[in-house]
C-alpha cells in the first residue's frame, strides 16, 4: 500500500470554477449525500479508512486524509488489505476496555468505501473492471441487540417536572421538545428541522420529513399539544423554525436547533431528574415498543415513524422478548434455598 499517494491539492475556489481537488472523489461522493448526517458520518469513515491505510504504509495521515487520499488507485489487494484493517479495528468500551467494532459500525466503513470508489468510476478514474474488483469485499457478518432502553411513563413524568422547575423559556421549550420526542417517536434530526408552518394546532399534527426528503404527519396527544402551545405562546414567531436555541439570558434566539442540541435537551433534564442515562432515540424505541404492545399493526408503526423497512421496525418490537422471558419462567426450577454467604 506504499504505492499509494496522496492527490494534490488546491485552494477552495467557487462552487462555478471547481478545481481538481473540488472534483475528486471524495468531495463528489460526499456532496451527493443527501443530508448533513450522512455528510459527517461519511466523512468521517472516509478519513479514518485513508488514515488507516497511510498508516499501514508508514505515512502520517495528517488532519483529513481522506479528502486527498488517491481513492481511484485502489485495487482489489488493497480493498481486501483494508477490510482486514477495518476488522481489527477498536473503540474504548465503558471502562476503558478496547471493545471491537460492531459488524453494522464496520459495515458502514465499506459502504462508504464503495460509495467513493463507485465516484471515482463515474468520473471516469477508475474502469469498470478495476472498480468492480475493488468494490466487491464482502460485508463483515454478525448482528448486535438494538442500543438504548424504553423511557417509563414515571421517568418522563420526571423530565417535565424538571422542566417545570426552570422558570425560563429554555424549560418551556424542553417540556413542549420532550412531548414531541414522546408521543411522535420522531429522530432528533427530524425534530430539530420542525418549522412553525409543519404545524397544526387543530388537528394536533406535525409534518415531519424523514430520511430520504420523505413527508409523513405525526399526531401529538392532548397534553403533548398542551405543552407545545404553552412553548409557542413564549415564541409566537408565525413562522421560522419551530424548536430554538435559548441564550442563557432568556431571550430566543432566531435560529434552529442542531441536531445535537436536541441530544443536550434531553441529557440536560435526565441529569436534573436523576435519572439513568437515555438518549432521544430511546424515545423513538419507546414509541415503537409500547405501540406494538397495544396491539397497532407492524404495517401501521413502520408508516408513523419513517422506517423503508418493516423488518427495521420489527427490532424494536418487546413482545418476542417478553415471550421468551416467559419461556424460561414455565422451566421447572427446584425450590432450593441459596447457600449461606461465606464466614
Amino acid at each position: 500500500m506504499d504505492d499509494l499517494q496522496p492527490r494534490a491539492t488546491t485552494t477552495a475556489t467557487p462552487v462555478w470554477r471547481t478545481g481538481p481537488h473540488d472534483r475528486g472523489p471524495f468531495m463528489v461522493y460526499v456532496a451527493s449525500l443527501e443530508s448533513p448526517r450522512s455528510r459527517r458520518a461519511m466523512s468521517a469513515c472516509l478519513h479514518r479508512l485513508a488514515a488507516m491505510l497511510h498508516t499501514a504504509a508508514g505515512r502520517e495521515p495528517g488532519p483529513a486524509p481522506g479528502e486527498t487520499f488517491p481513492w481511484a488507485e485502489l485495487r482489489a489487494e488493497h480493498t481486501t488489505a483494508l477490510r482486514a484493517l477495518v476488522g481489527r479495528q477498536t473503540t474504548h468500551g465503558a471502562e476503558g476496555q478496547p471493545v471491537p467494532w460492531s459488524p453494522a459500525y464496520r459495515n458502514l466503513h465499506l459502504s462508504a468505501l464503495r460509495g467513493v470508489l463507485r465516484t471515482a468510476w463515474r468520473l471516469g478514474e477508475m474502469s469498470t473492471d478495476d472498480y468492480q474488483r475493488a468494490a466487491s469485499v464482502r460485508n463483515f457478518r454478525g448482528t448486535r441487540l438494538p442500543a438504548g432502553r424504553s423511557v417509563h411513563t414515571t421517568e418522563f413524568t420526571a423530565l417535565l417536572r424538571a422542566c417545570a422547575t426552570d422558570r425560563s423559556p429554555a424549560g418551556v421549550r424542553d417540556a413542549a421538545l420532550l412531548a414531541v420526542l414522546y408521543t411522535t417517536g420522531a429522530r432528533r434530526a427530524e425534530v430539530a428541522a420542525l418549522r412553525r408552518e409543519d404545524y397544526d394546532p387543530g388537528e394536533r399534527s406535525l409534518r415531519i420529513v424523514g430520511k430520504g426528503e420523505k413527508q409523513r404527519l405525526e399526531y401529538l396527544h392532548e397534553s403533548a399539544a398542551t405543552l407545545l402551545g404553552a412553548w409557542l405562546a413564549v415564541d409566537d414567531a408565525p413562522r421560522g423554525p419551530l424548536f430554538k436555541p435559548v441564550h442563557r439570558s432568556g431571550a430566543v434566539q432566531h435560529r434552529a436547533m442542531s441536531d445535537a442540541a436536541v441530544r443536550n435537551a434531553v441529557i440536560k433534564r435526565r441529569r436534573q431528574a436523576a435519572l439513568p442515562p437515555m438518549t432521544p432515540h430511546d424515545f423513538r424505541r419507546t414509541f415503537i415498543g409500547d405501540l406494538l404492545d397495544q396491539g397497532v399493526d407492524l404495517a401501521t408503526v413502520q408508516h408513523l415513524v419513517g422506517h423503508a423497512s418493516p423488518a427495521t421496525t420489527a427490532r424494536y418490537d418487546r413482545r418476542p422478548e417478553r415471550r421468551r422471558r416467559d419461556a424460561v419462567d414455565r422451566l421447572p426450577f427446584p425450590d432450593a434455598q441459596a447457600p449461606p454467604p461465606p464466614r
